[in-house]
């Protein structure tokens, strides 16, 4: 998800990955935090943009700053986890590659050339860390709190990078979520749908890289 940044970012900054495998947010979080340097700007995409808000509330201390991507503050609703659900038991009889098509549809994607070798990768990804890192991954978003009270009382400088063709976390929910926090910007990226770190990796990468290397202009 991240490699090209990480390639951008290593020739200045140390960068650790840390892969969400757990059933909660909170859990990952704490995991997270048991591992991390005692200062750090963190970035995080989906769920991982969830784990870094609870970050925040545990540790705001330890928090330079945030970079988040298809982030939704809000507990997931009803019928979004009815529906994730069904694609969990897809999961389970063995039908992972049907659930990812559900998780990521084609419309939630830029109509770029390396579309296919994109759904390659995202493929390869969940193969490769299992049926049940798939399934505690889709549990933690499915329970995962209401993060509006955290983020309201947020002091930790943030950027929110949201694909402007995104239909899974759309722009506006990310809107929402800027609005809420006093220290935060929004950069959309207009040729970008759910996956912008793969979608327009250069923009991403600049993106972090400036956001890290001055004062923010905010808003």
């Amino acid at each position: 998800m991240f490699l090209p940044q990480m390639v951008a970012l290593g020739t200045g900054h140390s960068v650790q990955v840390f892969i969400p495998d757990g059933d909660t947010v909170e859990r990952l979080s704490e995991r997270c935090l048991a591992d991390a340097p005692p200062r750090f700007t963190v970035v995080g995409h989906g769920l991982g943009a969830n784990v870094a808000i609870d970050l925040m509330r545990r540790a705001p201390d330890r928090i330079q700053s945030m970079v988040l991507m298809a982030v939704d503050p809000l507990a997931e609703a009803p019928q979004t986890a009815a529906l994730r659900e069904d694609r969990m038991v897809a999961a389970r009889a063995g039908r992972l590659k049907e659930a990812l098509l559900q998780d990521v549809p084609d419309s939630a994607l830029a109509d770029f050339a390396e579309k296919s070798t994109l759904r390659l990768l995202l493929q390869d990804m969940a193969y490769g860390l299992g049926e049940g890192v798939y399934l505690r991954q889709s549990k933690a978003l499915q329970r995962r709190p209401d993060q509006q009270k955290t983020i309201r009382k947020a002091t930790v400088p943030t950027l929110f990078l949201a694909g402007d063709l995104d239909t899974v976390v759309p722009r506006r929910r990310m809107e929402f979520a800027r609005d809420m926090m006093p220290q935060s910007a929004l950069r959309v990226l207009p040729e970008a749908g759910h996956l912008p770190s793969i979608e327009q990796p250069e923009d991403v990468a600049a993106a972090i890289k400036s956001f890290m290397a001055g004062p923010m202009i905010l808003r």
